[in-house]
């Protein structure tokens, strides 16, 4: 047990000692066409890895594709013509965060807040990059020894759709309330940009057969259910739950629970008590 010096204030390594490269990032050529990212997205979005490296001619990480791309560009160009056609690089947000085993938490948080996205890379010992992300940051969460729980967390409004909704209003509304998930009003079930893209990819043949994507209604997407709980837990056991979902997402009475509110609460000064092993 370690203890004494807040969570935040502790570097990447000693935090995660063993297990800090062992999520390796996904990559994509600079060059290829959007419409094979989205394919990727559908199965890393809100997972380990949660975004795309692009790689250049001599393998060397220049940006980063996620769902906040795919869902800025479709607010611009609605169209197949985002998907086929339009190079990777021609969307990706350059120059992604890099850290090493001394950065430390609150600094890693810093860089994530100032790019609205929870993901870094980091060198391994492989000769490429490993990925660090809101879901392994569990990994920490599940470790720590808190009484701060759920209701500890700061309340957040609830951001919901109605059936019939459109993809362009939905699309806003992520934005304008800096939220990837959201409800579906009176119930459990909820819509992501990682559900959107699906759609698009799975569903709509990458909007070949619209040219009104922004004005339809989203009821093709299939929604997933978040898990609801009773119980007000603990941060490091509802960590602990969320690690084993591929999707993280839990609702306990009205709040609703990511595992970016867990990234923000470690950086609790009373969070302090740290299981290394």
């Amino acid at each position: 047990m370690s203890q004494g010096i807040p969570i935040a204030e502790r570097t990447l390594g000693e935090l995660l000692p063993e297990r800090l490269t062992w999520s390796l990032c996904i990559h994509i050529d600079k060059g290829t066409e959007v419409w094979v990212v989205t394919g990727m997205l559908v199965q890393y979005l809100e997972s380990a890895t949660d975004s795309i490296i692009v790689r250049d001619k001599d393998h060397n990480p220049i940006g980063t594709i996620g769902g906040k791309e795919i869902m800025e560009n479709l607010l611009k160009n609605p169209t197949s013509s985002l998907f086929y056609g339009t190079k990777v690089e021609d969307i990706m947000e350059p120059n992604p965060v890099t850290v090493s085993k001394d950065t430390k938490y609150k600094d890693l948080m810093n860089f994530w807040k100032e790019r609205s996205r929870a993901y870094a890379i980091i060198p391994n010992e492989w000769g490429f990059y490993s990925v660090i992300s809101a879901q392994k940051i569990l990994e920490i969460g599940k470790k720590c020894k808190t009484d701060l729980t759920i209701e500890d967390l700061p309340r957040k409004k609830q951001v919901t759709f109605k059936k019939g909704d459109t993809f362009g209003g939905l699309i806003n509304s992520m934005f304008e309330n800096k939220a990837r998930k959201i409800l579906l009003e009176g119930s459990n079930k909820y819509l992501s940009d990682r559900l959107i893209i699906e759609a698009i990819s799975e569903k709509m043949k990458h909007l070949t057969e619209t040219d009104n994507f922004l004005n339809e209604s989203a009821d093709i997407v299939e929604l997933e259910e978040a898990k609801v709980i009773s119980n007000n837990l603990k941060i490091n056991e509802v960590s602990s739950m969320m690690y084993e979902m591929a999707h993280p997402c839990v609702i306990y009475k009205d709040l609703v629970v990511t595992p970016w509110d867990i990234c923000k609460a470690l950086l609790s000064p009373e969070i302090t008590e740290y299981i290394v092993k």
